[in-house]
């Protein structure tokens, strides 16, 4: 889309720059700042496919969790998922994935899926050099290989994108799923009232981006739970069905490797 707009935005600039000059750097001014705000809108594919949705003709949506696994509350999450019968995908990062083997281990047990989510979940990456970004997420591709799996689905940290990351992912063998739906919940720093931001506005098709790092307060993992909590069970009582990440997008998420 980026070079399209841009062909439409350069020619407009041209074809303006006789008439009135002030036209030709509306239409650059207008490029530029989508290319500036872009990167920003997690579902808008200006520099690449983008998937943040699935279909919106059918009463389902996908649950997705960012930034685990974690010790304290990924194993609640997933007795909560469990009683639920819900299927999710955990993007998760290289460097917990290495540090936390078992839990990455517990996820696929109990049914669901893993999508990468850099090494270090380093919210600058998109800004450094195409070498740092291939190795960010290349090398957690070796640290999931290792535990016997090759994520297929990226998200970048904090649904950030940017040009470079078309040649990455190209590279990597990795396509890009972000989000529809989100509590901002800042990282799980934002627990209280999350189900309610969530469902307010749930659509048919979402894809909703939660977290599964506890809480920076301690005390708010009993809140958390119960906002995740009633999340599954909001979602049911819309009668909306919480398929898996790869039913949902009609593509399949992760493959499996020989464990190292």
């Amino acid at each position: 889309m980026a070079e399209k707009t841009g062909i439409v935005a350069f020619t407009g600039a041209l074809l303006a720059w006789p008439v009135d000059v002030r036209l030709t750097i509306l239409f650059l001014g207008a490029f530029l700042l989508l290319c500036v705000s872009a990167p920003f809108f997690p579902g808008f594919s200006f520099f690449l496919p983008i998937i943040s949705k699935g279909r919106r003709d059918r009463a389902a949506v996908a649950l997705t969790f960012d930034d685990g696994p974690d010790p304290v509350s990924t194993p609640l999450l997933l007795d909560l998922l469990d009683r639920h019968q819900a299927k999710a995908t955990f993007f998760v990062t290289g460097k917990r994935a290495r540090r936390h083997p078992h839990l990455v281990a517990e996820i696929l047990a109990r049914g669901h899926t893993i999508g990468n989510h850099t090494y270090s979940h380093d919210i600058f990456v998109m800004f450094k050099s195409h070498q740092t970004l291939v190795r960010e997420i290349e090398t957690a591709q070796q640290v999931f290989r290792g535990l016997g799996i090759v994520p297929l689905a990226f998200r970048p940290p904090v649904g950030i994108t940017n040009p470079r990351l078309t040649r990455a992912l190209a590279e990597t063998g990795l396509y890009i799923v972000n989000f529809s739906r989100r509590a901002g919940d800042r990282g799980n720093r934002r627990v209280r009232h999350l189900a309610d931001r969530i469902l307010r506005r749930l659509r048919w098709g979402d894809i909703i981006m939660l977290h599964d790092v506890q809480p920076k307060d301690e005390t708010l993992l009993s809140c958390w739970r119960d906002q995740i909590e009633a999340v599954l069970a909001g979602v049911d009582q819309r009668g909306i069905a919480i398929l898996p990440l790869a039913r949902l997008i009609e593509r399949p998420v992760m493959s499996t490797a020989a464990a190292k």
